[in-house]
């Protein structure tokens, strides 16, 4: 049973940062794709960034240079580290999971490409 469970979330002031970790269980941590995605309030899911457990490769929707996804493959676990924290940043965190070779990397903004996801956890940056 493959699972991933998000945390770190929490409230913090604009300008504030924050990381998020996905630490993943029940399957073979290589050659997998983890990406985090939100959802704002009363807004559809997006994608946030996406990273290769097995090469390193990183992507980001937007944010770069605020948001940086990282891996510690020894842990299992997918980071977000959130600098420069703006309001509109607010959101339902959420990260997912896919075998890196069922897609093209193109496709790693589409969420129905991912077969697994954890619960969400919530940011909330205040102005």
């Amino acid at each position: 049973q493959v699972q991933l469970v998000e945390s770190g979330g929490g409230s913090v002031q604009a300008g504030g940062s924050l990381r998020l970790s996905c630490a993943a269980s029940g399957w073979s941590w290589h050659s997998n794709l983890v990406a985090w995605f939100r959802q704002p309030p009363g807004k559809g899911r997006e994608a946030v960034a996406a990273i290769y457990t097995g090469s390193g490769a990183t992507y980001y929707a937007f944010g770069e240079g605020r948001f940086t996804i990282a891996r510690d493959n020894a842990k299992d676990t997918v980071y977000l580290q959130m600098n420069s924290l703006e309001p509109e940043d607010t959101a339902l965190y959420f990260c997912a999971a896919r075998a890196s070779y069922t897609y093209a990397s193109s496709a790693w903004l589409d969420p129905t490409t991912y077969n697994y996801w954890g619960q969400g956890t919530q940011v909330t940056v205040s102005s």
